[in-house]
């Protein structure tokens, strides 16, 4: 992970060889599927997930935040959180803003940060003053050597190898899916919210029904 940090130097050393897409396909697909499966085993090994889950159960609050592409990971989790929980809130910087956060962080409020390299500073510095202020802080991160891992009570540590100029996507969304499932199947009232929030998306007509 100390190597090619950049997706310029990532593209230069694996991409510019020529290649067919075939190959290149091929060469994508079998990476993918290792690092994926590195991560589960490494996250069932480590007991992580289940121990962040627990985490992020217990807490009266939840806060997810990311920055740049790590935001996008951020959303899914977010999104999967509040469909079962009470009390999500994405830290987008524009609705729900780290200054806001910050000053109002009880003991009983958890962030789960996400964060892969390049390290954003403003997602390290948020769960830092976030753990300083007495919150709970769940990392999911790509190494040990994330800065987050000083700062986080619980991290995820999720593999990204990948054969691409960007970093592996496929094991970080798995993971935090995964997250997701064992925060809401263990989360009290999360059927009957999963439930009601069926029943208004029937009543608002949100999806298309044949």
């Amino acid at each position: 992970m100390t190597e090619l940090t950049s997706p310029s130097q990532r593209f230069g050393a694996r991409l510019q060889r020529p290649s067919s897409s075939a190959s290149l396909q091929a060469r994508v697909m079998e990476q993918e599927t290792r690092t994926l499966a590195e991560a589960f085993e490494r996250v069932a090994a480590d007991g992580s997930v289940a121990a962040a889950a627990a985490t992020v159960v217990a807490a009266r609050r939840r806060f997810v935040s990311g920055t740049g592409k790590s935001f996008a990971y951020a959303s899914l989790l977010a999104a999967d959180l509040s469909a079962g929980l009470s009390n999500v809130s994405l830290v987008d910087g524009t609705l729900v803003r780290h200054v806001d956060v910050l000053a109002d962080v009880r003991d009983t409020d958890v962030l789960v940060a996400v964060s892969l390299r390049r390290y954003r500073r403003e997602t390290v510095a948020l769960a830092g003053r976030f753990a300083a202020a007495g919150g709970a802080v769940v990392a999911v991160t790509d190494t040990t050597e994330s800065p987050l891992i000083a700062v986080a009570g619980q991290a995820i540590v999720v593999p990204t190898a990948s054969a691409s100029y960007a970093d592996s996507p496929t094991a970080v969304a798995a993971v935090v899916h995964l997250l997701a499932t064992l925060t809401t199947a263990s989360a009290k009232g999360a059927r009957r919210r999963l439930a009601e929030r069926d029943r208004l998306a029937h009543d608002l007509e949100l999806y298309w029904e044949d």
